[in-house]
């Protein structure tokens, strides 16, 4: 692997560093300015969050280009190429309008603008596609007019289907972030196994979009402190696209030379290995798949495409019975799958095995989608280092691993005296204390209140 790869964890890491320093002001800035909405009926949180997120993630992004400006093997990247500054330009548009929808919710159809104009400033700066390996045809290349229409609609689908799928603590950080970690593998197999520059800027925008939400997961994960927002989800979104489309289109399937023959058999040849890169949204089919039963859906109820509602596929896993954070794990299961499936068949598209594998990780994944009540015991030994809810239950109830007080500071009393007559508490009902899973992170101004759990709510939130 070499000295390359030392460089780019060097820029994952001052990436995710710098998001993660930057979070908790951002939160502070957040909560000052008021940018912490209200609870909306198709909301899964209870209590109001601030936003604004998205701010300490374009922080991350620009250090990220600083660092790696600053090293030897990846300097070249901005010398001979001016797609890190094309992607540092639609960065910062469509940051900006995030954050201005994240303080004032401004219209969906401005926020869709804003989309594309951000698409086109990066096509202006020659972050565009230029050509496609078509199977039994072979190279095609595009017009211009043609490349730029490709790039914006590629960026616009990629984007909102990141912001759809928003809607779960970590949910969408860490679904990019697989994405982005198969797609990085796969650039930087193109550019430092097979000497394609082109595939130069793919691999260390892939390296800096995964600093950028391993950063900012430990802030986000349940319960979320603070959410990224549209400034973030957006931001990742158009990253995401912009890595895929550097290298869509710049790379001619004859600079492999991994078949002989006629251009037009090694492009038919090497379709597996174009997948990722032409349909990047094979490496997010899990939000797209959502993008586009929501569009459906909406349109079928007599509604706008962009009008917000509960039907997304995480709300569904929470109605059948999933936990937040299993129907978390479980998105995260399907998303790595998709994408690293993907790359491995695009690398050996004639292993039988890698099919194999891919068919039983789809069986273990549909047991999952089948089992929502079901909850996983941790040995004894293990039980001081799993959450509260997946250890043994003693005798009268409390967890045999739990320590002997509360998060107060008090001793707990046995559940019989907590839930018994002689407490004021209706019978049948806990009170919520700091730490408990089902609420949805810190309070903005404080700590997290301590009354009772609500009951569902007979309408959907």
């Amino acid at each position: 692997m070499g000295q390359p790869v030392r460089d780019y964890l060097l820029t994952l890491c001052v990436t995710a560093a710098v998001t993660y320093l930057l979070t908790g002001p951002v939160r502070k800035f957040a909560i000052a300015v008021g940018a912490m909405p209200a609870i909306r009926a198709r909301d899964v949180h209870r209590e109001p969050t601030p936003r604004l997120g998205g701010i300490a993630m374009f922080g991350g992004l620009c250090a990220g280009l600083i660092v790696a400006d600053h090293l030897y093997n990846l300097d070249g990247v901005f010398q001979l190429s001016n797609e890190p500054r094309a992607l540092l330009s639609g960065a910062a548009l469509i940051w900006l309008i995030g954050v201005l929808d994240d303080k004032f919710e401004i219209d969906a159809l401005i926020k869709l603008g804003g989309q594309m104009i951000a698409a086109a400033v990066m096509v202006i700066q020659g972050l565009t596609i230029l050509w496609l390996p078509i199977p039994g045809i072979g190279t095609v290349a595009l017009t211009q007019w043609q490349g730029t229409l490709l790039t914006v609609a590629l960026v616009v689908i990629t984007i909102n289907a990141v912001n759809f799928v928003d809607g779960l603590d970590g949910l969408a950080a860490g679904m990019v972030c697989i994405a982005s970690a198969a797609s990085f593998l796969y650039t930087y197999r193109l550019w430092y196994g097979h000497m394609i520059e082109a595939a130069a800027p793919a691999t260390l925008f892939t390296a800096i979009l995964m600093g950028m939400c391993l950063g900012f997961l430990p802030h986000n994960m349940h319960p979320a402190r603070i959410f990224m927002g549209d400034s973030g989800s957006m931001l990742i979104g158009l990253v995401l696209a912009a890595g895929a489309i550097s290298v869509t289109g710049q790379v001619d399937p004859d600079a492999m030379k991994l078949f002989a023959g006629s251009e037009r058999e090694a492009t038919h040849a090497m379709l597996p290995v174009f997948i990722p890169l032409l349909l990047p949204l094979t490496i997010i089919a899990i939000p797209a798949a959502d993008l586009v039963l929501a569009i459906v859906r909406r349109t079928w109820n007599g509604q706008s495409p962009f009008a917000a509602d509960r039907g997304h596929l995480h709300h569904r896993l929470l109605e059948i019975g999933h936990s937040h954070s299993r129907a978390v794990l479980i998105m995260y299961f399907w998303s790595a799958l998709i994408a690293f499936g993907t790359v491995g068949y695009s690398v050996h598209s004639a292993s039988l095995w890698i099919v194999l594998v891919i068919v039983g990780l789809s069986a273990v994944g549909l047991v999952l989608l089948l089992m929502p009540r079901f909850t996983p015991r941790a040995p004894r030994w293990a039980e001081r280092f799993v959450p509260p809810r997946y250890r043994r239950r003693g005798r009268h109830g409390e967890d045999s691993g739990a320590a002997p007080s509360s998060a107060y500071g008090t001793q707990q009393e046995p559940r019989e005296t907590q839930m018994g007559q002689d407490t004021d508490e209706p019978q049948g009902r806990r009170p919520v204390v700091a730490g408990v899973s089902g609420v949805n992170g810190a309070t903005a101004i404080g700590p997290r209140s301590r009354l009772p759990e609500r009951h569902k709510a007979d309408t959907a939130r």
